[in-house]
């Protein structure tokens, strides 16, 4: 006991090695190996094996361990003494400079965050995401981006299990009851980038024109939903390695969807693990598909995997070039009126975040995600523009090759810009990454290089009103369509439905008092691919034509929606507000609804069920406790969710008893 007090005060007084630990120790390699059989307890034990040079003289290393259980450590094949305060890991050794060490440990873990165990009807998944510096929750690593590191993982699970991870898979071994499979990878990275996903899945394979195999994995159920999720994905992977100009780093490149993600994608270097939300049909892919997502992922694995921002003071060079060259390749797909389109929602955006006065600057490392993503984007389409397209590209592929597999700031990247430009940007510093106020005289002034975009401004019923009727059967944008029905909507006759799906949806979501004489045309709104243009469509035709309202929901019966079951819910709650239809089945359609508010459903599913219970007034007592339940889910914003609506709930007295008597059980 004594000697662990010496040890604790010892590290105590050298807490400031914890910051400085790259600068005598470089980890090369983690060789892992990790049991997560049978995952009823949401436990792991693991193996691991690191190698390390140490640079100069220190008196301890250390990993980053939150709340590990560590049961022996070698060091160069001894067992020695350490240290776990439940953050860390210490080994103090006296260490000299020396080459090719390696340390040994065997560990427990029930991570708190970092790693999830999701259960299903009649199966389960475990997935991690590490961004955050979160992955020493799962696996003692270095928490600090600028130390690089190789990892091998090798994993046990269940048989009949999918299990995925950074790099090559090199090897898979079928046991009796359990399977283990060996992932390689040849290059560094940080460790909030490694990643694994188990689960049920098939995959499709493809290889883009470099050679890169590109593996889409998706659950057996929805192998009719393989080419609507993943559709454009090999164009917009050949397109980025041609525009980056510097051939993709990493062996292979896989996507797998999972449930309740607590974001939309993660970027895990050769591995993006992305919400199932994004799953879709040929109908569902017009309105929410994966397109931005699946290429905002991609083009991290070069801006942020490959070089990786040194603090996040530099947080822009990840995100804002991620979202810049996603647009990029969205462009390449869709056109330039697309692109601008796009610009334009990022500024306004930007702008409504400076008029709540929450505009940072691009260099603050506390700024919003609309900054570093949004405003980063821009400031790089503004960057091109004014140096032009070879000088930007020459910068971006030396600024890659110089630095890949390595750290950096802003300034590494503007020294290569102004190298190749031969400009002097220092006023373009200070405009687009200093500055917190947003150059919004720059944003239009790019923006009206765009006719497109002029035709949009100029279109505008609120000034001029004249000719606004004749915009919807003239040859104006879709865009510009939509903005005089959101102006208008009072206006629209019979011609303004003789036009395409997105100007159809405008008149479903903006036209909600239907007229007598428009009634035919809105009803054929039910009809069009777009699970929004029906959700619209059906609610107003309900509320506009109570005769017809038995005609509407035999019509829409079979109709799901999106995975929140947009349509499906919404005809639900319908058919209980309409008394004379299926009487008899009203107890079931109740049933059915609080059925999807229960665990097993995705979360965006049962928040969209929760809506329309309180809507309804239909809480009892099973629903109640899932509402409890999702109080303590693992996505922050669904259990948000779930705190509010309970707030609600308390407030009133048919409630607040029983939820009180709940929380008590």
């Amino acid at each position: 006991m004594k000697r662990l007090f010496l040890l604790v005060g010892f590290l105590g007084a050298f807490g400031n090695v914890a910051a400085q630990q790259t600068m005598y120790v470089d980890f090369k390699s983690i060789n892992v190996e990790l049991d997560i059989r049978n995952n009823q307890s949401d436990e792991i034990s693991g193996v691991a094996l690191y190698t390390f040079d140490i640079i100069k003289d220190i008196d301890s290393i250390y990993l980053d361990a939150k709340d590990l259980v560590f049961k022996t450590v070698y060091l160069n094949e001894k067992e020695v003494d350490f240290v776990n305060d439940g953050k860390k890991l210490w080994i103090i050794n006296g260490f000299k400079p020396s080459k090719r060490n390696e340390l040994f440990v065997h560990y427990k873990s029930k991570p708190k965050k970092a790693m999830y165990f999701i259960e299903g009807v009649d199966s389960y998944q475990v997935w991690t995401q590490g961004q955050g510096k979160d992955t020493s929750h799962w696996l003692p690593s270095i928490d600090d981006v600028n130390d690089k590191i190789k990892f091998d993982l090798a994993i046990a699970t269940d048989n009949d299990y999918q299990v995925l991870a950074n790099g090559s898979l090199k090897e898979k071994i079928v046991q009796d009851d359990s399977t283990l499979w060996f992932y390689n990878m040849q290059n560094p990275m940080s460790s909030y980038l490694v990643a694994l996903a188990i689960g049920k899945y098939d995959k499709k394979t493809e290889l883009s024109e470099s050679g890169i195999p590109l593996e889409y994995y998706y659950y057996p159920e929805d192998a009719l939903k393989v080419e609507s999720t993943y559709r454009y994905t090999k164009q917009m992977f050949d397109f980025l390695e041609e525009e980056i100009e510097f051939p993709y780093p990493w062996q292979n490149y896989k996507q797998v969807p999972v449930k309740d993600f607590l974001y939309s994608g993660m970027e895990n270097t050769s591995l993006t693990i992305f919400s199932d939300t994004f799953v879709v049909d040929s109908t569902a892919f017009n309105d929410k598909n994966y397109i931005t997502v699946n290429a905002h992922e991609l083009a991290h694995q070069w801006f942020g995997d490959l070089v990786t921002a040194k603090s996040s003071e530099h947080h822009w060079l990840q995100e804002g070039f991620a979202t810049y060259y996603a647009l990029l390749a969205e462009r390449d797909i869709f056109g330039d009126k697309h692109y601008y389109w796009q610009l334009f929602e990022y500024a306004q955006e930007l702008i409504a975040q400076e008029s709540a006065g929450q505009s940072t600057s691009l260099l603050d490392p506390k700024s919003s995600s609309v900054t570093f993503y949004k405003k980063g984007a821009w400031a790089l389409h503004v960057l091109r523009e004014q140096v032009g397209d070879s000088a930007f590209k020459l910068a971006v592929k030396t600024y890659l090759e110089k630095h890949q597999f390595a750290n950096v700031e802003t300034n590494d990247f503007m020294f290569e810009i102004e190298q190749s430009s031969g400009q002097d940007l220092s006023q373009f510093w200070l405009d687009w990454l200093v500055d917190e106020k947003l150059p919004e005289d720059a944003i239009v002034k790019s923006l009206k290089q765009s006719t497109f975009m002029q035709e949009y401004f100029m279109v505008d019923c609120e000034v001029y009103t004249s000719k606004c009727k004749e915009y919807l059967s003239s040859y104006i944008s879709d865009k510009a369509k939509v903005k005089v029905i959101s102006q208008i909507p009072n206006r629209i006759d019979a011609g303004a439905f003789q036009n395409t799906r997105e100007v159809r949806q405008a008149i479903a979501r903006y036209v909600d008092g239907v007229p007598a004489e428009l009634k035919a045309e809105y009803e054929s709104l039910l009809n069009d691919e777009s699970y929004l243009t029906i959700e619209y469509a059906l609610y107003n035709l309900w509320v506009n034509f109570p005769q017809d309202r038995i005609k509407y929901l035999q019509k829409t019966k079979a109709i799901i929606g999106f995975n929140d079951y947009n349509v499906r819910l919404l005809w639900l709650a319908l058919h209980l507000n309409t008394v004379e239809y299926q009487p008899e089945k009203k107890q079931d359609i109740l049933g059915e609804l609080i059925g999807y508010s229960l665990p097993m459903q995705h979360f965006e599913l049962r928040m969209n069920a929760f809506n329309y219970l309180k809507l309804l007034g239909g809480f009892e007592i099973e629903s109640i406790k899932s509402l409890l339940e999702a109080t303590k889910h693992h996505n922050w914003r669904f259990s948000k969710y779930a705190k509010n609506i309970l707030i609600e709930l308390e407030q009133q007295e048919n409630y607040k008893v029983l939820i009180e008597e709940l929380k008590n059980e």
